[in-house]
């Protein structure tokens, strides 16, 4: 697989992923394909964006025309498919846009592929072809005070984001059963790390911390998520797509479950301590808010699958990850006040268009 397609991959998850390949991978075309909506940001990738094995491209994965015609010229032996709306609360507003994107954009990326690469239920599945969908854990809905979920667990999306996704992987598990497809999935859990836009929990506190502005917690801050940081989401999606069986689905978790409540205090104690506060100051900026519609009370990935199968694990543990976190945002101001004033949109005309 030497030509390599990475969708959304100026987004958080997306371009830290495009960073391992280009870095790891320099015998491999890594091509980042992204809209470059208000959550991708071509800042995410500066320190690769020359390097001789990568090619950025911007474009649309809904418009069909367009993505056929790119698969003609570039020939791709390979799809790593993070593109994706993800937000939920702009899920519930506009759930039609994560329609199209996450399951129109998915189909025009599997009837692509499955054209170049001569796909059909006559044929044995290629091996040296590979088309990996990277999804979400809320697939699964919600759990209760016990459990897991693992691959096996039943679908029960509760938002148009969640029902988004699920129908996305329904479409990629039927290419392989229809079309013999070369497909793998993962589901993963919540992400968390630099490159984070700020309108996710983390990323929007400490921005708020940081400006003394109110710390919105929806509900009474009980629900509960296990937190994986991105950089070890990315070396999981590596281990996957290079190791994984056709067919195959993986749940990456990070074994760290933490109520929304508990996040935020812990990282109101960091940045106290990182911005030389006194201790508790930051806790008083915390607002309990009208709980989101849909919210679901507890997600726990079982990564056990992963970790016997393939050897893969979580490389931190949420208390170390959390304050890397906060290193990283407090080192990267420019970056972040580039992303809260939205110059960071600029950055393609600049930088690809006009140079």
């Amino acid at each position: 697989m030497k030509k390599i397609l990475i969708t959304g991959g100026a987004g958080f998850i997306g371009s830290h992923v495009v960073r391992l390949f280009v870095n790891k991978y320099p015998n491999k075309q890594i091509v980042n394909l992204d809209k470059l909506t208000y959550a991708g940001n071509l800042q995410n990738l500066i320190d690769v964006e020359h390097q001789p094995n990568y090619k950025f491209i911007k474009g649309d994965i809904t418009d069909a025309t367009f993505i056929n015609g790119l698969f003609e010229a570039e020939l791709f032996d390979a799809v790593l498919h993070l593109a994706a709306e993800s937000h939920v609360d702009r899920s519930i507003t506009n759930p039609l846009e994560f329609v199209m994107t996450n399951v129109i954009g998915t189909v025009n990326l599997l009837n692509a592929a499955k054209q170049i690469w001569g796909c059909n239920k006559d044929k044995v599945t290629p091996t040296d072809k590979r088309f990996y969908h990277v999804s979400t854990d809320e697939v699964y809905g919600s759990l209760g005070d016990e459990g897991l979920f693992t691959e096996t667990t039943s679908y029960d999306p509760h938002s148009p984001y969640s029902a988004s996704k699920a129908s996305s992987d329904h479409f990629v598990r039927a290419y392989f059963d229809t079309y013999n497809m070369p497909c793998v999935i993962s589901n993963c859990s919540n992400n968390y790390g630099p490159n984070h836009f700020p309108e996710k929990l983390i990323p929007l506190c400490i921005n708020n911390i940081k400006n003394n502005k109110p710390l919105p917690i929806y509900g009474k801050g009980e629900n509960i998520r296990d937190w994986l940081y991105v950089e070890d989401h990315a070396s999981a999606i590596d281990v996957i797509f290079h190791q994984a069986k056709n067919g195959t689905t993986y749940n990456i978790g990070g074994h760290n479950e933490w109520t929304n409540i508990a996040v935020i205090r812990l990282l109101c104690q960091i940045m106290d301590s990182k911005l030389n506060r006194p201790v508790g100051t930051s806790e008083q900026l915390i607002t309990f808010v009208k709980d989101r519609a849909g919210h679901d009370l507890r997600y726990a990935i079982d990564s056990s699958k992963l970790q016997t199968e393939l050897g893969w694990k979580p490389s931190l543990q949420f208390e170390e990850g959390l304050a890397k976190t906060v290193d990283w945002y407090l080192a990267n101001e420019e970056w972040l006040a580039s992303v809260t004033s939205g110059d960071y949109k600029n950055y393609y005309d600049n930088q690809y268009v006009n140079r």
